[in-house]
């Protein structure tokens, strides 16, 4: 079974869908992998080095026409999706409620399309678990900016001119990227305080180094150890119990998701008037609506406060940025994935698994998850036949 690998298509994209490596060991398992020429130059992997692993080198995007298995890290386009064979299966981020054309396009073609979006969260698929590599990426990168564009150092320094008090950093949200932001922002030397609606994080914070804020507000968590939506009463409690935190912050960067739905506003403008002039807000989750009023997705916005601005920083394309190591950890969780589904040299998804089932956004032609069919207003499976 042939395993292709296209160039993104998305502006900004700089990740592969699999490395040099990957393709090596998919090769391994009896699959045959064909790399669209040049797809991984951008993140520094190159024609020759897909060679070596033993994968072929397509001339044109059009040997999708002839793939069984398509990955890549976004959706595909419109026109590729027109150019699978029925049956094909594709892997790659899906959202059910954000590419909504594409998961109709998908499910028109009569392919199968898991997504790293919604697979579950469960101790066998962890090697599997895109949005944790990329996460971790994504994490790493937000501290990096910040002390980039904040106006002070990080840590402490003691000099012959005075003694400089090191940054306070404050991390919304304690999942994979919030964890690596804390332990990020720890080793440049800034004092690390966070908090998450899972009061269960609190010993993960401390792991970092980090001091956990206790708001005495209840926990909001969700199956599979994701945080869950709130109601807007727990969100204003939230808010107003930590418009004290944040006015004292240096830095705050926010990293709170929840899968599928808008990311949830922690910072509002109100907050953000008792901040410090010359304070930066980092938010990671812009890209998917922003956790902080007023973000724009790979822009930069300033909020006028007294005395001076507060500067709020729209991520877009994080893991991109690291796109060297975020390619090689994306294609050991395709590779991992393929692993699952694979049986001397042929790949076959079993819908009766619950890591099949839990990612499948499409199955054989039928949308089975929950939120894209809530989103194209069809109506709910039977209980037990979608996730």
């Amino acid at each position: 079974m042939l395993v292709f690998v296209p160039a993104e298509t998305k502006t900004g994209e700089k990740r592969v869908g699999l490395t040099p490596e990957g393709a090596g060991k998919l090769i391994k398992l009896g699959l045959t992998v064909s790399i669209q020429d040049g797809a991984g130059l951008v993140s520094g992997y190159h024609n020759d080095e897909y060679k070596l692993a033993g994968a072929q080198i397509a001339d044109s995007a059009s040997a999708i026409s002839s793939a069984d298995v398509v990955a890549t890290v976004r959706p595909l386009a419109s026109e590729q999706i027109s150019q699978l064979k029925s049956g094909a299966l594709t892997i790659s981020f899906l959202s059910p409620t954000n590419d909504s054309e594409a998961i109709k396009a998908l499910a028109d073609k009569k392919v199968t399309s898991l997504s790293f979006d919604v697979l579950p969260r469960i101790s066998r698929a962890q090697s599997m678990d895109a949005l944790t590599s990329q996460a971790l990426c994504g994490g790493y990168r937000t501290v990096l900016i910040a002390a980039e564009r904040a106006p002070k150092f990080f840590p402490m320094l003691m000099t012959a001119a005075g003694t400089i008090p090191p940054a306070k950093v404050l991390v919304l949200g304690a999942g994979v990227a919030g964890l690596q932001a804390m332990a990020t922002a720890k080793r440049l030397g800034a004092v690390v305080s966070a908090y998450d609606v899972r009061a269960s994080s609190a010993d993960e914070v401390k792991s970092m180094g980090a001091t956990f804020l206790n708001l005495g507000l209840d926990e909001v968590e969700g199956a599979g150890g994701y945080a869950r939506e709130m109601t807007a009463e727990r969100a204003k409690a939230q808010q107003d119990a930590l418009k004290k935190f944040i006015s004292e912050s240096d830095v705050v960067i926010t990293t709170a998701a929840v899968p599928g739905r808008k990311a949830p506003t922690l910072i509002t403008s109100d907050m953000m008037s008792s901040m410090k002039p010359g304070a930066i807000i980092v938010d990671l989750a812009a890209e998917s609506g922003g956790n902080v009023d007023g973000s724009v997705a790979g822009q930069d916005v300033e909020v006028k406060v007294p005395g001076g601005v507060v500067t709020i920083i729209g991520c877009k394309d994080l893991a991109s940025q690291l796109a060297v190591h975020a390619s090689k950890l994306y294609s050991q969780n395709v590779v991992s994935l393929l692993t699952l589904m694979t049986n001397e040299g042929v790949v076959t998804p079993d819908y009766s698994d619950e890591v099949v089932q839990g990612s499948a956004v499409v199955f054989k032609g039928e949308i089975k998850n929950a939120m894209a069919r809530e989103t194209l207003n069809l109506p709910a499976l039977a209980t037990g036949e979608g996730e």
